[in-house]
C-alpha cells in the first residue's frame, strides 16, 4: 500500500513559500508603518504568511529597558533582525518598519540574513525631515521644538540613510496605496511573490 505525502507537508510547505524580511528604513514619521500595513494587506490578500514587527512594540515588549544610546539602538536592531531572520526563515513575509538609523546596525542585519540564506530586502523611505515634521504623527517634532525630549533622530540626533537600498520611496510624492505597490513590484521582481 503506497501513501501520498499530504498536501501541507511540511516539504509542501518548504518547496512553496518563500519568506523574506522587508525592512523600511526612515526619519520617525517617514511613513514606514503606514506602507508596511498597506503592504501587508494586499500580501495577506494574496495568501502570504505576513508579520509586521512595528518598531514601538518592539521596543515595549522585547526591548523594554533600552534607551536611545548608540549602543543600545543596535541592540534593539540586532534584536528585531533576529526575529525577523527566524520568521522569514519559516515562510513569513516578515515587514520591518524601523528607523535603524545606524548603517552597521542595519548591515549586521543583512549579514544575518544571507549567512542563514534568508532573503532580506532594505527599503528606504526617504521623506524629508520637514515634512515628517509636518507629520509628526507622534508629536516627537513638536516636542523636540519645544525642548520636551532631545535625541530625535534626523533633527538632533544621527540618521545614517542607506547609501545603495534596494528601493528608495518618496512617500511625500506618491499615495500610500502608489507605495506599497512599488515595493509589491520589487518583490515580484526578486522572485520573494
Amino acid at each position: 500500500m503506497t501513501t501520498t505525502p499530504h498536501p501541507l507537508s511540511a516539504t509542501s510547505r518548504e518547496n512553496h513559500v518563500t519568506g523574506a524580511t522587508i525592512w523600511l528604513t526612515g526619519l520617525p514619521s517617514a511613513g514606514k508603518t503606514t506602507i508596511a500595513y498597506e503592504l501587508a494587506g494586499r500580501l495577506r490578500d494574496e495568501g502570504h504568511r505576513v508579520e509586521i514587527l512595528d518598531g514601538d512594540e518592539i521596543r515595549e515588549f522585547l526591548s523594554a529597558g533600552l534607551g536611545f544610546t548608540r549602543e543600545d539602538r543596535h541592540t534593539n536592531v540586532q534584536r528585531i533582525g533576529f526575529v525577523a531572520e527566524l520568521l522569514a526563515s519559516h515562510g513569513v513575509k516578515v515587514l520591518v518598519p524601523v528607523i535603524a538609523p545606524y548603517s552597521d546596525s542595519r548591515e549586521a542585519v543583512r549579514k544575518r540574513h544571507h549567512a542563514e540564506g534568508t532573503a532580506f530586502v532594505e527599503v528606504h523611505v526617504a521623506t524629508p525631515v520637514d515634512v515628517c515634521s509636518v507629520r509628526d504623527v507622534k508629536g516627537l517634532y513638536a516636542k523636540q521644538a519645544a525642548g520636551e525630549i532631545s535625541g530625535l533622530t534626523g533633527v538632533d540626533d544621527p540618521y545614517e540613510a542607506p547609501e545603495a537600498p534596494d528601493l528608495r520611496i518618496e512617500s511625500q510624492n506618491q499615495t500610500v496605496q502608489e507605495s506599497a505597490a512599488q515595493l509589491h513590484a520589487l518583490l515580484t521582481e526578486k522572485g520573494l511573490l
